[in-house]
């Protein structure tokens, strides 16, 4: 039976929405393999969210590749049975979905430029305007390794606090937002920061803001108009793959 007529539509919608997520995420390269994950809570299900079945590239996920489970791990529905979850993925995820309910989708990357930035002593430097999102509005979490154990999801909320978007020390880089477009935002400005951070880093002596024009180019951020410039920027990025919509809601 097609796996779309079983599942209710608002699901059905979430898990196209979270599919073309993962497939704008490989358009922008910001892929590692089959490693790293993007979660979308269920709408009207707090307790439960998507995330993708272990193996499938990002830019060729489907909205039927994605699995339903709970916080504790737990595959909900029969119609996902047998799809494969990366235990750190969740691990990280549930982490971040079951303290903040007001967080309904996680990005976690391991790019090249945002593990650098995330090895680097200082972090993120505030010498873009990219950077100055972030502006103290970024957490750090310490590696522990791989996220295999369950004692470090409290650690992660903790570090995260009330932010948005964290870097994961010699590891990568984590965004989250209210929607799969604010999530989407935070993570293409967060990943946009660290290459500029790179390639200023190889030249002359940089030049830094100063504290007060720091602060207030990180409030322009978050003006009322922002949603609005949130929600354009995801359905321009949509456009880019729009061609592909029948085959990643499927």
């Amino acid at each position: 039976m097609n796996q779309k007529l079983t599942i209710k539509s608002v699901e059905w919608q979430a898990r196209c929405q979270l599919a073309a997520l993962y497939r704008l995420i490989a358009y922008y390269k910001m892929t590692d393999l089959i490693d790293t994950h993007i979660s979308l809570r269920v709408p009207d299900e707090p307790n439960h969210f998507l995330i993708n079945r272990y193996g499938v590239v990002f830019d060729r996920m489907c909205a039927s590749d994605l699995v339903k489970i709970d916080h504790e791990g737990n595959i909900i529905e029969d119609y996902d049975q047998g799809k494969k979850v990366n235990l750190a993925g969740f691990i990280i995820h549930s982490a971040i979905h079951q303290a903040k309910p007001h967080l309904n989708c996680v990005i976690h990357t391991h790019t090249a430029d945002g593990v650098a930035v995330s090895a680097q002593q200082d972090g993120l430097l505030p010498i873009s305007q990219h950077a100055l999102k972030f502006y103290r509005r970024l957490a750090y979490h310490t590696y522990e390794g791989i996220a295999l154990s369950l004692e470090e999801r409290e650690r992660l909320v903790s570090d995260l606090g009330n932010h948005k978007a964290m870097i994961l020390r010699n590891h990568g880089l984590l965004a989250a937002g209210e929607s799969v477009a604010h999530a989407f935002h935070e993570i293409y400005f967060l990943e946009r920061a660290c290459q500029i951070q790179v390639k200023a880093l190889s030249g002359q002596t940089l030049i830094y803001p100063d504290e007060a024009l720091c602060e207030y180019t990180a409030t322009q951020f978050e003006q009322d108009d922002a949603e609005g410039i949130i929600w354009d920027a995801w359905h321009a990025a949509l456009s880019l793959i729009e061609q592909d919509k029948a085959d990643f809601c499927s």
